[in-house]
């Protein structure tokens, strides 16, 4: 996907928690926010999307679930 310099932004990095109980699937979301600008997750556990919430709101980036199981996490824009 191209991105606002002309260049091109890597896909998301994606992590599969599922079957994992929080708050493994929100660390393993905050490791991997470490090395990328987008993540993807996979996470059951009923509380993952307010915890994943949460962590996208304490590091400033953008929350956003594309499905009942499935988020998005990624650094808001400059």
């Amino acid at each position: 996907m191209p991105n606002e310099a002309g260049g091109i932004d890597a896909a998301p990095f994606h992590v599969d928690a599922r079957g994992m109980k929080c708050p493994w699937p929100v660390l393993r979301a905050a490791r991997a926010m470490r090395d990328t600008d987008h993540v993807t997750i996979d996470a059951d556990d009923a509380i993952a999307s307010g915890e994943l919430a949460a962590l996208a709101q304490q590091h400033g980036w953008q929350f956003s679930a594309l499905s009942p199981q499935r988020f998005a996490l990624s650094k808001a824009p400059a």
